[in-house]
């Protein structure tokens, strides 16, 4: 993607001087033609650039995939701890409160126009907590939420949501979740496929 855009960059540079060596030979047509497409080349290379910058932490999506493994073990009432390990090999810890394991994540398809680009279905994971069976558990007890998602200056998700005009890119986007009961240490996978987010137990 950065390389795509890298390309587009230069392609917009060589244009550009195109560009002055047209204004030097007063060739109007070459002027406004090269003109013209440098900017053109140039927009498309600022564009792919932000999408690449704002896709930092998102993973490409075409198939059902593992997203975490996790174990959990119950601390006490109505408490566990859930150990999550990434399929880069690293892992996290965090201490719930509830009754059931609680994930989402946020999900984008872009449009086959983009996918040119090398930009496919992509999601990344969002939020972790735990969550209480009873609705009146879940309004009166402490509550237990922790980020998923990786820092960023710029997030697509959340830059699509502010921005219309990137609706002709992007085809969807949407949040997904997904719970699962723990009531004793567990072993679960934690897959993303193109309808959202389930979770099993480790076989």
């Amino acid at each position: 993607m950065i390389l795509t855009s890298i390309i587009f960059a230069i392609l917009s540079i060589v244009f550009f001087l195109i560009f002055i060596a047209s204004v030097k030979k007063k060739v109007l047509f070459g002027i406004v033609t090269n003109l013209t497409v440098s900017l053109l080349m140039l927009a498309i290379a600022l564009l792919l650039a932000s999408i690449s910058i704002s896709m930092k932490g998102y993973h490409a999506l075409t198939h059902e995939e593992l997203a975490a493994s996790i174990e959990v073990a119950p601390l006490g009432d109505q408490q566990f701890v859930a150990n999550f390990t990434f399929p880069d090999g690293s892992s996290k810890e965090y201490k719930l409160n509830g009754d059931e394991l609680y994930v989402d994540a946020h999900i984008l398809k872009w449009k086959s126009i983009v996918n040119i680009f090398g930009i496919h279905t992509a999601y990344e994971l969002d939020r972790v907590s735990g969550r209480f069976m009873d609705i009146e558990d879940e309004r009166t007890k402490p509550r237990t939420l922790f980020s998923l998602a990786e820092p960023k200056l710029v997030n697509a998700y959340t830059l699509r949501k502010k921005h219309e005009f990137l609706s002709w890119l992007v085809d969807t986007d949407y949040g997904s979740a997904t719970f699962i009961n723990v009531d004793r240490s567990n072993k679960f996978d934690l897959y993303v496929s193109t309808t959202g987010l389930l979770i099993r137990e480790s076989q």
